[in-house]
């Protein structure tokens, strides 16, 4: 198993090691862990595990003082630019094994194609410098970067992010 193979599977079946929309914050602790940063605002909360982000609001139905989650991303450019242990979850890397710093979207789109997804570019929400992918019959999107990515002097970067990077993968 690799980065590439949690991307997929994030990507294709919208869950965290079955942690996914909809689930509360005690369902997620309990798939990635205890050791996350809470940032309460405006009702909301969000969950930073490092790599994996999570947005929670208070449910409307049954229990309105319990929060659910109603979306996630995987901001995988910060394994690239965060090397600490903290950064890939524990559960994670026992799942997954280590996680390199980059994800080649060629290689993620081999692995969806061999789950039978097909990727498709979402030019509603295609950037200059990003280009976002749909994936069939999930909610996941995939970010990727369009073009050469410049570094403080606008010149490409070889040590940071490259063009065809995945830089991150959102669920909604």
């Amino acid at each position: 198993m690799s980065a590439v193979d949690f991307c997929a599977h994030v990507a294709a079946r919208g869950d965290v090691l079955g942690a996914t929309v909809g689930t509360g914050p005690e369902g997620w602790e309990a798939a990635l862990g205890h050791a996350f940063l809470d940032v309460p605002g405006g009702g909301l909360l969000r969950r930073d595990y490092g790599l994996v982000e999570i947005n929670f609001s208070p449910r409307q139905l049954a229990q309105p003082a319990r929060m659910a989650c109603f979306g996630f991303g995987v901001p995988v450019q910060r394994l690239l630019y965060d090397q600490s242990p903290d950064t890939v979850p524990p559960p994670l890397t026992r799942t997954y094994g280590p996680f390199a710093p980059r994800v080649p979207f060629t290689e993620l789109h081999t692995a969806l194609q061999a789950l039978g997804h097909t990727v498709e570019l979402d030019t509603d929400n295609t950037s200059r410098d990003m280009n976002c992918y749909r994936v069939s019959r999930s909610a996941g999107r995939i970010h990727v970067i369009a073009g050469p990515a410049p570094c403080a002097s606008g010149a490409p970067d070889p040590n940071g992010h490259q063009e065809g990077d995945v830089w991150s993968i959102d669920v909604w």
